[in-house]
């Protein structure tokens, strides 16, 4: 890419309004119609406006609406929002510019954080990724300046970078609890490359690259090719926790390197952000190439679908993972049109939250943007064979079948553990994370993974090392979901 990233992203969205659109209503066929990637992006549009969007800048937490709240900042409710202005960038739908004005009104625009001072360093900063996005819509000036604000909070204070490695921020002031995600630090050089680019203050951008080289040196697995999002720093040594591999991350990662690429005429941003990207579309799928968010309620998918989005332009690997991504995710629709965070896997039962719903919802948006007639078949899940089970640590569980679904309840207590496909690991170690969750817990899928074809498969639920963040190991599923040969 050679033009600067904002502007490819109005470009496309440009070329895509001009082009003639199977988005416009047809005559009524004699027979029904089946369904089309445009129609998934209408109705998860839909979604989003109708029934995820609660009015004043806020999202609702989960559906049905009124069960957990609302939420109009951190990551949550940044994934709906990215979701929302990925529909803008490619219909160029005037109509929902109010309703990011109304974002970037809510957006607090943080003072420093300093002495008593509790805020994490994280939330910060995906607001200020949420006012960007405003800004871009309504070219409201108090967006771009609350964006500012935000990240000013995190770069200015002194009480994140501390510890062994100070060059990388600690989620928590002081230190407290040990931890450094990258959802800080990679979040902090993405914000402050597009801050460059709409300001052009270059102390954005020395931060932004000063911050880079901190991160490849801290997080990143050079046999992965991938970013780890954890580490941990106890004011003697910096330990990544391994092969946790967040969407989110990755895909801020990656942006940010082609941004980096773009302003700084340096080739290494680039190459890196290929090499990345690469490792996601072969490595964080399950065997039928389709991307498995095995993470819990703390990643989220929809910074991912937008990068993607933007190569599909003009690269077909790209490409064809959202068409592969998007045919598959059908299967994990609920009857309201939002989405399971496993793409491959059965839509949710009952409660669906923001961080599980983000990915399909922009999904979907995608795949109308690039092939808006193509037409999709509904899901392998309507008929799985199911059977209630009763799983823990040390479990295995066999069977025959193209594809499988475990259910449980997602907060049950802290905990998680490893999962072995057919006696090896998966790329993104985390397996079942079940005691993560930001609403009152609830059953929903834990883990689903498919298969090209069907065939014996054995998977083992074993222990994993406890650390402060995902706790010790435990797992405890309840209900197996077969795909038959």
């Amino acid at each position: 890419m050679t033009k600067r990233f904002a502007s490819v992203l109005l470009l496309a969205a440009a070329l895509l309004l001009a082009a003639p659109s199977a988005l416009v209503a047809q005559s009524a066929p004699p027979s029904p119609a089946p369904t089309t990637f445009g129609d998934m992006g209408r109705e998860a549009a839909a979604a989003l406006r109708e029934r995820w969007y609660a009015g004043k800048g806020a999202w609702h937490r989960c559906l049905p609406a009124g069960h957990c709240g609302t939420a109009s900042r951190d990551w949550g409710a940044y994934s709906l929002t990215e979701a929302l202005f990925l529909y803008w960038l490619t219909t160029g739908d005037a109509s929902v510019t109010p309703v990011f004005q109304e974002i970037a009104d809510v957006n607090p625009g943080y003072g420093p954080c300093r002495g008593g001072c509790r805020e994490w360093s994280d939330v910060p900063l995906w607001d200020a990724r949420a006012a960007l996005d405003a800004y871009i819509v309504t070219r409201d000036r108090g967006a771009l300046a609350k964006a500012v604000e935000d990240y000013t909070s995190v770069t200015s204070s002194d009480l994140y970078a501390r510890g062994r490695c100070p060059e990388i921020d600690y989620q928590r002031p002081n230190g407290e609890t040990g931890l450094k995600t990258l959802e800080t630090d990679a979040n902090r050089i993405l914000v402050g490359v597009l801050l460059f680019r709409n300001t052009h203050d270059r102390r954005y951008l020395a931060d932004a690259r000063a911050h880079y080289d901190a991160v490849r040196a801290h997080f990143f697995d050079r046999a992965a090719h991938l970013y780890t999002v954890y580490v941990f720093d106890d004011g003697k040594t910096c330990r990544s926790v391994p092969h946790r591999f967040f969407a989110s991350v990755n895909a801020a990662m990656v942006d940010a390197g082609r941004m980096l690429a773009d302003a700084t005429m340096d080739d290494r941003y680039g190459r890196d952000a290929q090499q990345t990207e690469t490792a996601i579309e072969q490595n964080l799928n399950d065997a039928r190439g389709v991307f498995a968010d095995l993470q819990a309620e703390n990643d989220i998918v929809s910074p991912l679908i937008s990068m993607m989005w933007v190569r599909a332009i003009a690269d077909a690997h790209a490409r064809a993972w959202i068409v592969r991504n998007a045919e598959a995710a059908i299967g994990a629709r609920t009857s309201d049109g939002s989405y399971g965070r496993f793409f491959d896997g059965p839509p949710p039962g009952g409660e669906v939250t923001m961080w599980e719903t983000n990915g399909g919802l922009a999904l979907a948006i995608a795949a109308a943007a690039l092939e808006p007639a193509t037409p999709v078949v509904a899901g392998a899940w309507r008929a799985p064979r199911t059977a209630s089970v009763h799983l823990g640590v040390g479990s295995t569980y066999r069977f025959v079948g193209s594809g499988v679904a475990f259910t449980g309840t997602l907060g049950a207590r802290p905990g998680h553990a490893q999962i072995l496909i057919d006696g090896r690991p998966t790329v993104d170690q985390t397996g079942i994370w079940q005691g993560l969750n930001y609403v009152p817990p609830f059953d929903t899928v834990l883990f689903a993974w498919r298969w090209p074809r069907a065939g014996v498969h054995v998977i083992r639920f074993v222990t994993t090392e406890t650390n402060a963040k995902e706790g010790p190991p435990f797992v405890d599923v309840r209900r197996a979901n077969v795909l038959l040969p």
